[in-house]
């Protein structure tokens, strides 16, 4: 019978996971073209990190009103705590070193999902075409 437990235990343990990684929603996407501004921060020194540059084409589209065209509004990069989350959620969803490189050196456009519950974002997918 322990047997028995043990591995109906395991088996439930097992079923558990794929339904909390499935518990993500999409809560929300936008699509960005990263031009000059958004290369730099707002001290004038350029950015090195993926997470940085969109992290300043959120904040110089919600906070300071700059924007490119094809830049888009989205649900939940306005919240300047979301924005700080930013480093976070896009190393939780990963950036290949091709979209990175894109990224880095601007000119591109990038389309953002975010995933999330409960309208608390946990991770970003980045795709980056020039």
């Amino acid at each position: 019978m322990r047997m028995f437990s043990i591995g109906l235990a395991a088996l439930g343990m097992g079923l558990a996971l794929p339904a909390a990684v499935a518990a993500q929603d999409l809560i929300g996407g936008y699509v960005a073209y990263i031009g000059e501004d958004d290369l730099y921060n707002s001290s004038g020194a350029r950015l090195s990190e993926p997470w940085q540059v969109l992290r300043q084409d959120r904040a110089n589209f919600h906070r300071f009103g700059i924007s490119q065209n094809g830049d888009e509004w989205d649900p939940f990069f306005g919240d300047a705590n979301n924005r700080a989350a930013m480093e976070q959620m896009v190393i939780d969803g990963g950036v290949s070193s091709a979209a990175r490189r894109l990224l880095l050196q601007g000119g591109a456009t990038v389309y953002v999902n975010i995933w999330g519950n409960g309208g608390v974002g946990r991770y970003v997918e980045v795709e980056v075409t020039r």
